[in-house]
């Protein structure tokens, strides 16, 4: 707060009045946002290296998403899944063909989908796989975050998700996270699914040994059991291929999508599937207010249509290579260790130059914006329209605040 100019103080100082205190953010207002830079309430502009968790791959205010939702706000915003609306349809085929799958069932949130995933594995597991009714299990790694719901958080590892949320809901099995071994020696007969992030983004952009993921579509076609792919924070872009499966040539049963799906403008996720999976839910058994609504369903297709022409997946690879490059030669220097996956960076920040909350404090005083997990850790994932200059610029703050 010491830091903060009058009207910034006035802004936070109301949320802290009338906000419950879920999050703890950085000392920063931000009143605008343009591409990979925002602005603060007092005029001040940041480089954003955060892109609100992947929400915004495509940048704050990419002109063809705002237009294809100005262009909507026109016309239609609502009618619930009570009616059919005209742009539900095309999002939805344009998505099924973007990821080879068959159906689509739309929701808001992440956590939303993660949770509609859960629901239609387990069902799949009864109807079709034929697991005695109300025993199916799900296989979890350790290390997850999928969502912050009741029955999310129960299978969390993380003692500031779990602690005080209980009584949980059982049907959950552990497994370390890239041990594709332990996940075989898991699967018994009420088994429905397999549920993983490829990459685990909340635990610190971990990720698995080469080879995991085949490894695990694999085991689970062999034993019959779906692999459900959490994409919400790793897929549409961020690591240099439309999703993070597509490093290893590997296409699951289902994807869980979200974030960047909204076009950094509204919530909107996805379950994605072929009809023998998603075809097992039956009319009246799920289903959201809001989820497919013609607003999102035209942002959805917007986007849609900008990753299938490939040019952010190429640029999300090509800048990750340059930004891993940069933040090598900060190892040793207070870095002691970069985790990378296209333009997706862990950076573990030595204990002796302080905590990844004080380096994401430092970097904010010289315009940077990043968030810490973990303690240690600072994650870095820039809207895919960033420069390369504007990366190095970046990657030399971290240099400066390390070496002050």
């Amino acid at each position: 707060m010491t830091n903060l100019d009058t009207a910034s103080i006035r802004v936070v100082a109301l949320e802290d009045e009338r906000l419950a205190h879920n999050y703890h953010p950085l000392p920063v207002v931000i009143a605008r946002g343009e591409g990979a830079w925002v602005t603060d309430v007092e005029g001040k502009r940041y480089l954003d290296l955060l892109s609100a968790y992947s929400a915004l791959n495509f940048g704050h205010g990419h002109p063809a998403i705002l237009e294809a939702a100005h262009e909507q706000l026109d016309r239609l915003t609502l009618t619930s899944r009570a009616y059919h609306n005209d742009r539900l349809g095309p999002f939805a085929a344009a998505l099924a063909e973007l990821a080879g799958k068959d159906m689509v069932l739309p929701m808001n949130t992440g956590a939303e989908a993660v949770e509609t995933g859960i629901k239609v594995a387990r069902a799949w597991g009864y109807r079709v796989k034929g697991i005695t009714p109300d025993a199916a299990t799900i296989i979890v790694a350790d290390g997850n975050f999928h969502g912050r719901t009741t029955t999310i958080v129960g299978f969390s590892d993380d003692p500031q998700a779990r602690d005080d949320f209980g009584p949980f809901a059982p049907g959950f099995v552990h497994v370390p996270f890239g041990d594709a071994a332990a996940i075989e020696a898991a699967i018994d007969e009420s088994t429905a699914a397999v549920l993983i992030e490829p990459i685990q983004g909340e635990a610190g952009v971990i990720v698995p040994p080469e080879g995991y993921l085949r490894a695990v579509r694999e085991i689970t076609e062999r034993h019959g059991v779906l692999m459900i792919a959490d994409e919400i924070q790793s897929g549409l872009g961020r690591v240099g291929t439309t999703f993070a499966c597509d490093r290893e040539g590997v296409v699951p049963d289902v994807y869980l999508l979200g974030k960047a799906l909204g076009g950094g403008i509204l919530p909107l996720s996805a379950v994605v599937a072929n009809a023998d999976v998603l075809g097992v839910i039956r009319p009246g058994e799920h289903g959201s207010t809001f989820g497919g609504n013609p607003l999102a369903a035209a942002v959805g297709l917007r986007v849609v249509e900008m990753l299938a022409s490939g040019e952010f997946q190429e640029r999300a690879l090509a800048l990750g290579e340059h930004l891993g490059v940069k933040l090598a030669e900060l190892v040793g220097s207070g870095v002691t260790s970069v985790r990378r996956a296209g333009l997706w960076a862990g950076v573990d920040i030595d204990p002796a130059f302080g905590t990844g909350r004080e380096v994401a404090e430092r970097l904010l005083a010289r315009g940077v914006l990043v968030k810490d997990t973990h303690g240690q850790t600072i994650r870095i994932a820039p809207p895919l329209v960033v420069r390369a200059t504007e990366l190095d610029w970046a990657v030399e703050q971290l240099r400066v605040v390390l070496a002050g």
